[in-house]
Formats: structure tokens, C-alpha cells, sequence
């Protein structure tokens, strides 16, 4: 009776040596493939974790804005569009970080850069004024410069970017991705920067009309049928109301109606409502 022998020819053998070197390479992969994961997850993470940037002005304020294509970041420029003027207005810390102030003739002009950290800086260029001094901590919402023309600009505009490891990212405000129109009045943005929890007043008369802007022409977006507790967040100049023997031409921006009514019918003595920014 033949036998057949239990030992694979040497053709088919494979040394001990070069079979643990196999499983090792093996297990050095898989090491790879598992820790490669956790640090691109980590590396997404970072991406995402963005301050929750609001619009480089101030509360209440209805600005336009645009994109040009030969900017070499995503940046976009904003200019107003209720009525109020560019030039001078504030600009706003659209997130807390530490600021530094700089200077480009034949660029940027006047302008501002906030290290909001992981990562993450804002520039607004342009500034017809520096608001804080170069190093400062700021707060969103406080006040860097005012809008202005300096440097290579046409006009008083802020040209505004939000970067990330040096990367300029498509703009994002409350968490939403902004458009990117070629020309201005496309696209509008009313800021809630800087608003806060808004002051407490209450309002007299019956019938009062809470109108979408400033202004008797505007549209009227409720009515407060009596005396109303009401929170006003920003107050600005806009069309004179008379009532009752009483003149004034400043109007509360009210957060829970999400319009104006005329400080006439604020319970108030001042014209002009003390401690409420203006719009």
C-alpha cells in the first residue's frame, strides 16, 4: 500500500520567516486603515467647528451685498440698503477673538483681522477707523472700526472673509451659507449682531401699527391692539410721527414682532430711548 506523504513539496512550502513578515505587514496595515480614520474624522471635526459668525454690522441694520470674481478669497462686500448711510457706520466683531489692526495703501487700506482660534480668522478690509487697539480681545458684536474707502476701493463698503487654516471659505452667517451674487441688490442681510436680550418697555394707545421698516410707507406687519409689554433690541431715525401733542422721528426695532413702531408710543419720556443701540 502506497503512502502519500504529509509534507507539501518544497515548491509549495513557505518558510516560517517570510510568512510572519506577511502578517505583520497585514497587521500594519490594519493599524493604518484604523488610526487614519479617527484622524480624518478629527480633521472633519475641525473643519465644522466654526464660530457662529453673525453679520459684520449692527443690529437691525438691512445691508445688500456681492461678490467679485477676481477676488482671490471668497470674500463679500456689503453696503446698506435701508436708507441709513455706509460710510461711518460701525463695524462689527462678527465673532469674539483677538483683533489686530493693519495697513495696505494700494490694498486693503485699513483693516482689521479677529483669531477667533482652531483655526478660524475674519478680515474686514477698507476702515475709515480703527475702534480697538492692535492685540485687544474683543467680544461679538463690539464695535473694530467704521466703514470706509480706504486702500484700492471705489467706495465706502465692508469687504469681509471668514478663513480657515489660511483658506478663505464661502461665507457663512447664523450658520447659512450666503450667496454669491455678481452685483449688489440680489441678496439682502439684516444683522441680529450685537442685539442681545433687548431692553423691556411698554407701549400705550390702542391700534398701534408695527410696520417692516421706519417709515409710514413701510408695510405693516401687526397691530398691538392695546398697551403691550414689547422688547426693543435697536432704535434709528426714520419718518416723524405726531400724536397727542408730540413729535419724534425715532423708531423701535421690537425682537418679537420683528418691526418698528414709533418711539411716540413707547411709555417713555425720552424721545430717544436710553440704553437701546442704535439700528
Amino acid at each position: 500500500m502506497s503512502s502519500r506523504s504529509l509534507t507539501p513539496p518544497a515548491s509549495r512550502r513557505r518558510p516560517l520567516g517570510r510568512l510572519l513578515a506577511s502578517l505583520a505587514g497585514m497587521l500594519a496595515v490594519l493599524a493604518g486603515t484604523l488610526t487614519s480614520a479617527p484622524a480624518a474624522a478629527a480633521a472633519e471635526a475641525g473643519t465644522l467647528a466654526a464660530p457662529n459668525f453673525k453679520a459684520p454690522y449692527a443690529c437691525g441694520q438691512r445691508w445688500t451685498y456681492s461678490h467679485h470674481s477676481a477676488e482671490v478669497r471668497r470674500a463679500l462686500d456689503f453696503v446698506r440698503a435701508d436708507g441709513g448711510s455706509t460710510a461711518g457706520a460701525p463695524v462689527l466683531a462678527s465673532a469674539a477673538g483677538t483683533a489686530t489692526r493693519h495697513y495696505q495703501a494700494g490694498g486693503a487700506g485699513n483693516y482689521v483681522v479677529i483669531d477667533h482660534g482652531g483655526g478660524w480668522k475674519t478680515y474686514y478690509f477698507h476702515l475709515a477707523s480703527f475702534s480697538v487697539a492692535s492685540g485687544a480681545w474683543v467680544g461679538q458684536g463690539q464695535q473694530i472700526g467704521t466703514t470706509g474707502s480706504t486702500g484700492n476701493s471705489s467706495g465706502a463698503h465692508i469687504h469681509y472673509e471668514q478663513l480657515y487654516n489660511g483658506v478663505g471659505q464661502n461665507i457663512r452667517i447664523n450658520g447659512s451659507t450666503l450667496a454669491y451674487p455678481g452685483s449688489y441688490h440680489q441678496y439682502y442681510l439684516t444683522s441680529d449682531n450685537g442685539c442681545g436680550g433687548g431692553s423691556n418697555f411698554t407701549t400705550w394707545g390702542s391700534g398701534v401699527r408695527v410696520r417692516a421698516d421706519a417709515y409710514l410707507s413701510s408695510a405693516v406687519v401687526t397691530t398691538l391692539a392695546g398697551p403691550t409689554r414689547v422688547t426693543v433690541v435697536c432704535q434709528k431715525q426714520g419718518d416723524t410721527v405726531n400724536a397727542e401733542g408730540y413729535t419724534n422721528n425715532w423708531w423701535s426695532k421690537l425682537r418679537d414682532q420683528g418691526g418698528f413702531i414709533s418711539n411716540i408710543y413707547i411709555d417713555h419720556p425720552y424721545a430717544k430711548l436710553p440704553g437701546v443701540p442704535n439700528c
